[in-house]
């Protein structure tokens, strides 16, 4: 699922621009992550971005469009970020353990980028809702790569999908959102061994 390309800001056409551009994301991040979307004010990211108001007007038309700018690059970005690191995996288990180590990671590295990610769903409910969606079309195709390779047994693989993500957000609010002092490999083991052999164990 993508967004109708009106809701996106057009890119400048000159490099200058484009730097100016993300100076503004950037400060809007900031001011966002720490104030919240409705505390922050455009007044907030142009001082952050040592820029005029008119600038900022050039680029964006209300705040709300930032809004929608950043998480879409959230979105982007953590996919990404993913892929990199679970591209030499050598089996669905260890990419899953991978997967959710990394995503960790990246909130603990970019909590204010994943706070707006959350309040977005009550400033632009479609927004947010794309941002799961987009990140299920990925996850649901690994795993049904997976399921043909017999890496995972046969099942609902969407219900699947949807279930795990829900489990990794709740994990990354409670051990990299809100508290970053235990260690991820400790949750990630947790996690695994859920995901290996289930919560009843009729396989044992």
């Amino acid at each position: 699922m993508t967004l109708p390309s009106a809701q996106i800001s057009p890119k400048p056409k000159t490099s200058r621009g484009e730097r100016t551009r993300q100076k503004i994301l950037a400060a809007a991040e900031q001011e966002f992550g720490e104030k919240g979307y409705y505390e922050g004010s455009v007044s907030g990211i142009t001082a952050r971005a040592g820029i005029g108001q008119g600038t900022f007007y050039i680029y964006f038309k209300t705040k709300e469009e930032v809004l929608r700018e950043l998480v879409i690059y959230m979105g982007g970005q953590v996919r990404h970020h993913l892929s990199v690191h679970i591209a030499s995996c050598q089996s669905r288990e260890e990419a899953e353990a991978v997967g959710m180590r990394e995503f960790f990671n990246y909130i603990r590295e970019h909590k204010n980028l994943y706070r707006i990610v959350l309040e977005s769903q009550f400033v632009d409910e479609e927004v947010y809702r794309n941002y799961y969606e987009s990140f299920a079309e990925g996850y649901l195709d690994g795993l049904q790569k997976a399921q043909l390779a017999g890496e995972v047994r046969s099942g609902d693989i969407q219900v699947w999908t949807w279930s795990i993500m829900g489990m990794v957000h709740l994990l990354g609010l409670k051990y990299a959102l809100w508290s970053d002092d235990t260690p991820l490999e400790t949750v990630v083991s947790g996690a695994m061994d859920l995901l290996a052999n289930g919560l009843i164990g009729r396989g044992k």
